[in-house]
């Protein structure tokens, strides 16, 4: 029984030795390297074989001896092996051995699949036979050419067929590679020839309509009316030639053939719409064939951007510097600290950033992510950092992040950002360069799809130097007549060194002397004179039936569009407000109104709002601002309820200050630091640039006139309301202009206070509307009063 037992076990370890005869991933990379150093010896041996092959024809009985040189670049082997291969083998048609060795090669080296691999060497192979015998058919007298195999297979085919015999094999075997390989139809050559003659008979008629439209009469460029008697568009991208039209392809070994009756119908077919795009189009061709499209550069055609010697280094020059004993002490902190609470790590990972450090951590399993959560001020205790901040989970990996403030910061420079690969080649609209991220990379985002950028941070963090930082980004990306800024500044000092680029960059509205707004009242005017603008271009792209400004630039580009119908080159227009919360204390609803109406709708249109705060209180960011503003930057702030009323999350009262900030667009929230821009700096680029021609005067923004309060019909004593002359001595005794006042001491309504107060300011009793402050009364005391009712009343 032991004896049978012992040999029951002893079968599965038998099983289990069992060797596999697949190669492993180590000996296909070792193979497919030989393989690959095989073919390139080979090739440079075919090659030196042509140029050494009579030199080297006495060494080949000699291979043994080495004191025997050859002139081969392989030496003897080179030598012998090219002998065997071009001589005794298949002539030029050996070339083909280093390719598919190289190609064998390259598939085991990769670990790709082997199928279609066989396929390739057996047709190699045919092509290989193919070539050599064509060569010694038609080069008999060149034997180097086909090899001695090509000659001595030419020769006996030639013995039983002939040589037309071995011409029409010849030509048979071409035809099934041609049709095998490469999928060669009677069809297709018939295709070609008709595509041919197409294109060439297209040609023909287009010249002779360019001809013909050359007599019609000229005019200037701006003034040529590009209407037709069809509104609608033609689309003139689609396919013109019947060459455009992409061929089918054939799957699975299926051969699909068009029958030459649906040829004919798609032909005529091109033909319509080629006849429709020359009624149609043929001005606006015309236009751009003989002046070019249209160039809204061309008015400052000489126009230089800024160069990047303006702004200075701030000593970034040399990058990152690695303390690499703050790494390790940081390190162990934290999985000391972590460990203190029984917290396990199974791997971390740290990412050096300009001013913070990332330590991704991998915990045990079994730990709860709200356990390292909850540990935030235990560990910035154990680190003795200024602010320390957990993500949990970082989003997109299987890590918990723990940033840690870095003990000597580096300045990120403007220059270093705006010189960076990443900004100068991006493809943006408004690319806005905001600084780095934590694995110190350049983070440029574009202003036209944010849409609009809501900027808060405590006093000093550095909002004024991320403004500054987006102004210089367009500045040395955009030209004049691509991008203008209307600048709200109610501290009156941080904007107004963009004066000195007034008739470039800025615009403004027609009665207003300085480009930069300083005045709340102003600042009511211009934001319902862009609501004008906006509505005014939303017209303009429906009678151009495109649906966003790019669309509509383009096609104005084009000459497309024309100006005798108020058509032009429509500029982005960047809404640029600092101390926000300052304009919705004075203002309020007729500031935060057009605000919000310009942030639904002006997207479309080019019109773009960056908004800056210090109050990120809940009335001054209200909920209808925050739905219209996705992208938000916060800089740091002093408590969790104000980072939750900008970010909707915590996180920006643990920033470091000093341009620390979160950006979010709505998904994930990102940790920068922003670019610093300083005031001389900013000052050296508006000098050269305001230097430089400019337009006659700043872009005009459409005149906006302010509702009056009064009118016509409340100035006329008969219509005034019956308790007109008590509310006037109301008003007069406690020199105080408010409907609320009319409506306590007259026990009257809000709306008939409301039509009183309009009354007695069109009698010259008070004055006008000044947003939430009370009217200023006009009249001092109760006798000039009624003296002025009695002169009313004569």
């Amino acid at each position: 029984m032991a004896k049978k037992r012992t040999k029951s076990k002893s079968k599965p370890t038998a099983a289990k030795r069992k060797v596999s005869l697949k190669p492993s991933k180590q000996n296909k990379i070792i193979f497919g390297s030989l393989l690959i150093v095989l073919s390139i010896a080979l090739f440079f041996s075919f090659m030196s074989y042509y140029f050494t092959w009579q030199a080297d024809q006495s060494l080949l009985s000699e291979f043994a001896n080495r004191n025997a040189e050859a002139s081969n670049l392989l030496n003897k082997f080179g030598a012998s092996v090219s002998h065997f291969f071009m001589y005794r083998g298949f002539g030029l048609a050996s070339f083909a051995f280093p390719v598919l060795l190289a190609v064998t090669g390259l598939y085991l080296f990769l670990g790709l699949s082997g199928k279609g691999l066989i396929g390739k060497w057996i047709w190699g192979l045919v092509g290989v036979i193919w070539i050599s015998v064509a060569l010694g058919f038609f080069a008999i007298d060149q034997p180097l050419l086909g090899g001695l195999i090509g000659y001595e297979m030419n020769d006996f085919l030639q013995d039983y067929t002939g040589k037309i015999g071995v011409f029409l094999i010849l030509v048979f075997v071409l035809m099934v590679i041609l049709v095998r390989l490469f999928n060669f139809t009677p069809e297709g050559v018939a295709n070609f020839f008709r595509k041919q003659r197409q294109q060439i008979k297209s040609d023909f008629q287009k010249n002779e309509s360019v001809s013909g439209s050359e007599n019609a009469e000229e005019s200037e460029e701006h003034s040529l009316d590009l209407s037709t008697d069809d509104d609608t568009p033609i689309k003139v991208d689609t396919y013109t030639h019947k060459k455009d039209i992409p061929p089918l392809k054939s799957e699975a070994g299926l051969d699909v053939n068009l029958p030459e009756e649906d040829e004919v119908d798609i032909s005529l077919e091109v033909e319509k719409v080629e006849e429709e795009k020359e009624e149609s189009d043929i001005k606006s061709e015309k236009l751009v064939k003989d002046f070019g499209e249209f160039d809204p550069k061309l008015e400052l055609g000489n126009y230089k951007f800024p160069p990047l010697d303006l702004l200075d280094a701030h000593g970034a020059s040399g990058g990152i510097t690695i303390n690499q004993e703050e790494l390790e002490e940081n390190k162990n902190r934290i999985v000391s600290t972590l460990k203190n609470y029984k917290i396990g790590i199974a791997q971390i990972k740290a990412t050096i950033g300009p001013t913070v450090t990332l330590y991704e951590i991998v915990p045990e399993a079994g730990i709860r992510i709200s356990k390292i959560k909850n540990l935030e001020d235990d560990i910035a205790l154990s680190l003795a950092a200024l602010g320390i901040r957990i993500i949990a989970p970082i989003p997109g990996k299987g890590t918990i992040g723990i940033e840690v403030p870095n003990k000597n910061a580096t300045v990120v420079s403007m220059r270093s950002v705006i010189a960076s690969n990443k900004f100068q080649k991006a493809e943006m609209e408004l690319p806005i360069a905001f600084g780095k991220t934590i694995s110190n990379e350049t983070f440029v985002v574009d202003l036209a799809k944010m849409p609009h950028l809501l900027m808060a941070g405590a006093t000093g963090q550095g909002k004024s130097v991320g403004l500054n930082a987006v102004i210089t980004s367009l500045l040395y990306k955009k030209h004049p007549a691509e991008v203008k800024f209307v600048l709200v500044d109610p501290k009156k000092v941080e904007l107004t060194l963009y004066n000195k680029i007034e008739r470039h960059f800025l615009a403004k509205l027609p009665d207003s002397e300085d480009a930069i707004i300083t005045d709340n009242n102003k600042v009511i005017n211009t934001l319902n004179s862009l609501c004008i603008e906006m509505d005014n271009r939303y017209e303009l792209l429906k009678t151009a039936m495109v649906r966003n400004i790019k669309e509509y630039n383009v096609k104005f580009k084009a000459r497309k569009l024309n100006p005798n119908d108020g058509h032009k080159f429509l500029p982005y227009i960047v809404l640029v407000i600092d101390e926000f919360a300052d304009l919705i204390m004075t203002a309020g609803k007729e500031v935060e109104t057009p605000i919000a109406r310009l942030a639904q709708l002006a997207r479309a249109i080019g019109i773009h709002l960056i908004i800056a705060t210090q109050r990120p209180s809940v009335n001054v960011i209200t909920g209808i601002i925050k739905a219209n503003f996705p992208a938000r930057i916060a800089f740091r702030v002093t408590s969790k309820i104000d980072s939750r009323t900008i970010l909707d999350a915590q996180g920006a009262d643990q920033l470091i200050g000093r341009g620390d900030m979160l950006y979010t667009q709505g998904n994930d929230v990102t940790r920068l630091q922003c670019a610093f821009v300083d005031t001389p700096e900013v000052a050296k680029i508006t000098d050269y640039v305001g230097s430089q021609r400019a337009y006659p005067d700043a872009h005009l923004l459409p005149e906006y006139v302010g509702e009056e309060s009064g009118t016509s019909l409340d100035n006329d004593i008969a219509d005034r309301d019956a308790m007109f002359r008590e509310a006037a001595e109301v008003i007069v005794t406690a020199q105080q202009g408010s409907a609320s006042l009319i409506q306590r001491k007259l026990k009257l309504g809000y709306n008939r206070a409301g039509r009183i107060i309009d009354q007695l300011e069109a009698a010259g009793i008070v004055g006008p509307f000044e947003g939430s402050k009370a009217r200023q009364v006009l009249i001092p005391d109760i006798y000039s009063l009624e003296q002025l009712l009695e002169n009313e009343s004569k």
